[in-house]
């Protein structure tokens, strides 16, 4: 694209350094852009994209982002842990930081588009052809942790990686020999990187987590807990109690300080409320819709029904789903493409 200019968001990973190659290899002017969004992170990501940027010859900049991820991020990272949910804070760096910041940075460098190392395609489709996102066939897709762009995000978004595997990808980036090939990819939290949510939390809120009771379905005492951010739906091990038998954590009632437990199909419900829809692929709509729900990151989507109630969406699935989790992204996808999304907010207690 001969004359059109796109700044590349570089982790300093080999997604964003492949992606960068690529758009420069088909005539973009290709800016790199590294994100320092947290204060212990940020030197060695802009290092090895630097390099990478260096090796492929485009210029690099470091733009700080610190102070709108911790607002945007971390502030309600902290406060949903705090109310008894388990949040995704990449679906909320993804919208607020990758995509709303990097866009505004990207005006102000004259840029036409952004670009990432996701696997998902952006493409239009529908009545309307409205923006929306295609799931990656090349065995990584990521179009869940997407599903809260914007339609005007998404109108500038390239994503150059959507139909590629990660092998290919590593294969890539090593024949052009770009110094991040056989970079490991980052697994955690990147500012909770020790995985201890609970004490992340309490040193960022200065709230100690208050001990309280685990209870059973039948509301009677089975236990004492930690404090409710220490847990998750569908969470067994770390619970410190034994029971003699494998007990989950089925719901937690920030009100009362309790967090109940059961046996595993206690975990299973059919329906589900998701507030803060995200509509992708689709318009806000009226009667019911067949669609293929997820609730989490790496499940295969399952048959389900969704509908509107005013400012939220009820979902029931065709057959029951394992952990549905208050805080978690709900996400209905059709033949592939991304319709709509929201925040799960509380699952029915039927089996």
């Amino acid at each position: 694209m001969k004359n059109k200019t796109v700044v590349v968001g570089m982790s300093g990973g080999v997604d964003s350094s492949v992606a960068a190659l690529l758009l420069k290899e088909q005539g973009y002017h290709v800016i790199g852009a590294t994100m320092q969004v947290w204060q212990d992170n940020g030197s060695a990501a802009a290092n090895d994209a630097k390099q990478v940027a260096d090796a492929i010859g485009i210029p690099h900049y470091v733009m700080d982002f610190r102070d709108a991820f911790k607002e945007k991020v971390v502030d309600a990272f902290a406060a949903e842990y705090m109310a008894g949910r388990t949040p995704n804070p990449c679906i909320l760096c993804n919208r607020h930081i990758k995509w709303e910041a990097l866009l505004a940075q990207a005006d102000a460098l004259g840029a036409d588009y952004i670009a990432t190392g996701h696997y998902a395609r952006v493409c239009q489709a529908g009545d309307a052809a409205r923006y929306t996102l295609k799931q990656s066939p090349g065995g990584k897709d990521q179009s869940y942790a997407l599903y809260n762009l914007t339609q005007p995000q998404l109108s500038r978004t390239l994503m150059p990686l959507w139909e590629m595997g990660k092998p290919e990808v590593r294969a890539y980036a090593a024949r052009y020999a770009l110094p991040v090939a056989a970079k490991p990819d980052s697994q955690e939290i990147c500012f909770v990187p020790d995985k201890d949510y609970a004490s992340f939390v309490e040193h960022h809120t200065v709230i100690k987590a208050q001990a309280g009771e685990f209870i059973g379905a039948d509301g009677l005492c089975l236990g004492r807990h930690k404090g409710i951010l220490h847990y998750t739906i569908g969470q067994r091990k770390g619970l410190g109690v034994a029971f003699g038998k494998p007990m989950f954590v089925t719901d937690i009632r920030p009100a009362t300080n309790e967090v109940v437990l059961g046996e595993n199909t206690s975990l299973l419900r059919k329906r589900l409320t998701a507030g803060a829809i995200n509509f992708m692929g689709i318009a806000p709509f009226t009667g019911a819709l067949r669609a293929h729900g997820k609730i989490r990151y790496n499940q295969t989507p399952a048959d389900c029904t969704i509908h509107l109630n005013g400012d939220q969406l009820e979902c029931e699935f065709d057959e029951p789903q394992r952990a549905v989790t208050p805080g978690q992204a709900a996400v209905f996808y059709r033949d592939g493409y991304v319709l709509c999304g929201g925040t799960i907010q509380r699952d029915a207690n039927d089996q």
